[in-house]
């Protein structure tokens, strides 16, 4: 096994374990369950980690995990007038979806 990075929290840690399980890659998330010593224990060495099983796999791991890391974002004026920022396609003024 292979630690593939830390993540910010067991949500994002889940959600990364996940796409890259959709994509072929064996992986999981460990040390889901220490959040909870954190101060007993240094914050750092707390957090959630993605492993994957086959060392074989890390370069397309690696991609894989900087797209989800660096997903585009979009700023668009919606008719409305309101300028939505982020990654949000549709406003949240009035409901409208991003044009394509």
């Amino acid at each position: 096994m292979l630690r593939l990075t830390q993540a910010p929290n067991l949500a994002i840690a889940t959600l990364w374990a996940d796409a890259l399980q959709v994509e072929g890659i064996a992986a999981s998330v460990q040390r889901q369950y220490l959040s909870s010593v954190a101060g007993e224990l240094p914050p750092d060495q707390c957090l959630p980690e993605v492993w994957i099983q086959d060392a074989a796999q890390e370069p397309r791991a690696r991609e894989l995990l900087y797209h989800l890391q660096h997903v585009p974002q979009h700023r668009w004026q919606c008719n409305c007038g309101e300028l939505v920022e982020g990654g949000f396609e549709q406003c949240w003024a009035c409901g409208a979806w991003m044009p394509r």
